[in-house]
């Protein structure tokens, strides 16, 4: 592949590359290049929103480049804020120890093996003493660090920042030297440590990485990013008929970005469904290759086909009750708690027990089983609610 169409492929779905000029220069060494992406393991599951980056990273790897998988096991056990209005909570060894486990058994379902290396930056900062990390904060001004919007956000509106939140962006950066990183991967949100990484490199005599920033992919309430804690993820290692499922309930315009950020079908391919949809082509069909395409890459074809035939056989054989009610529910903020719609809609005498029916396995959306009392329905959509065995209900949220 000549230089330039590798540069259109890097830069297909990415928000922005610093700096194109220079990273045709590392292309123009013919040598593999280090490609770093760093994961805290904050929760013990890869979602879809990881795959954002790995597939990213997969593609390089594809061009001939190795991926350093960062496990940031030091950091985890800092925690970085990531645009919140206040620190991350810290986790403790043990947690950052089985989850970083998990992790590292999820990630080769993208990344290829035999081109990539697991670290943990552990092994570098474990070694560093109070003269080290004192030198290391010196090479930053108060002034610089503010220059990071929730820094900056925080300060203006009085909130506290604690100095050790100061140290995360410094030990990202600091990850980059100690790897010789040509090219860092991150979120959008993830920029100012980036390119932090590329000032310590250059203080540290290295040449600077270049730094290639991809979109944050919205959870399955359209809103929030993708994230465990706001129940709105859908985990790479979720069971073949629940990925399916999550990915069916999901807007027909969010399946737009999911088909952008996740799907491999060629651009042309996508624009071409979307034309169809316009032109009167049921949405579903597109929704269902989609799910289809990611349920194969994470468990195999076979499941994919298993996990369609589920799902028709729940809404096409008539599995419903013919008088099933019909109801309205109002969200705020643009969607609404699991366990409020069933009470409001009137499944369950309250919200407790909703919950206590869902850890029971007693409630199903769309025919799907859930076990999250987090999940968030997003305003606009037709869930069919099943509570128990004998009810249901049609629930619009608005």
């Amino acid at each position: 592949m000549i230089q330039q169409e590798a540069i259109e492929l890097i830069k297909r779905g990415c928000s922005e590359l610093l700096l194109e000029s220079e990273l045709k220069q590392k292309l123009a060494k013919d040598r593999p290049l280090r490609i770093k992406a760093g994961f805290d393991p904050t929760a013990p599951d890869l979602h879809l929103g990881h795959t954002v980056l790995l597939n990213k990273m997969r593609q390089l790897q594809d061009l001939g480049h190795h991926a350093l998988f960062l496990i940031g096991d030091f950091t985890g056990m800092i925690g970085d804020p990531s645009g919140k209005n206040s620190a991350r909570p810290p986790l403790s060894r043990e947690q950052v120890a089985e989850n970083a486990q998990s992790y590292r058994e999820q990630v080769f379902k993208v990344l290829d093996p035999a081109k990539t290396e697991v670290v943990f930056n552990s092994t570098w900062m474990d070694k560093f003493g109070a003269v080290d990390l004192i030198r290391l904060a010196a090479t930053h001004t108060v002034a610089q660090m503010l220059e990071r919007d929730d820094f900056s956000r925080r300060y203006s509106n009085k909130t506290p920042i604690a100095i050790h939140e100061f140290i995360y962006p410094l030990v990202q950066g600091y990850d980059s030297v100690a790897l010789k990183a040509d090219i860092e991967l991150g979120g959008t949100d993830q920029k100012f440590n980036l390119l932090m990484g590329r000032e310590l490199q250059k203080h540290y005599g290295q040449p600077s990485q270049c730094v290639l920033t991809m979109p944050l992919l919205e959870g399955t309430d359209g809103i929030n990013k993708m994230s465990k804690s706001l129940g709105n993820y859908i985990g790479i290692a979720d069971v073949p008929q629940e990925m399916f499922g999550k990915l069916m309930s999901i807007s027909d315009d969010l399946m737009w970005r999911y088909l952008e950020l996740l799907s491999f079908e060629s651009m042309n391919t996508i624009l071409k469904w979307r034309e169809e949809v316009e032109g009167g082509r049921n949405p579903r069909d597109i929704k269902v290759m989609l799910a289809q395409e990611l349920v194969a890459r994470f468990h195999s074809r076979n499941d994919a086909e298993e996990a369609l035939a589920d799902f028709e056989a729940r809404f096409k054989q008539g599995v419903l009750p013919e008088d099933m009610p019909e109801v309205t529910v109002s969200a705020t903020d643009g969607s609404i708690g699991v366990a409020q719609m069933l009470k409001l809609a009137g499944l369950v005498e309250s919200t407790s027990d909703a919950m206590r029916l869902i850890a029971q396995a007693g409630v199903k959306l769309d025919g799907m089983k859930i076990s999250d009392k987090a999940l968030k329905v997003l305003s606009g959509s037709i869930v069919v609610a099943q509570v128990g065995k004998r009810k249901f209900a049609k629930i619009k949220v608005q």
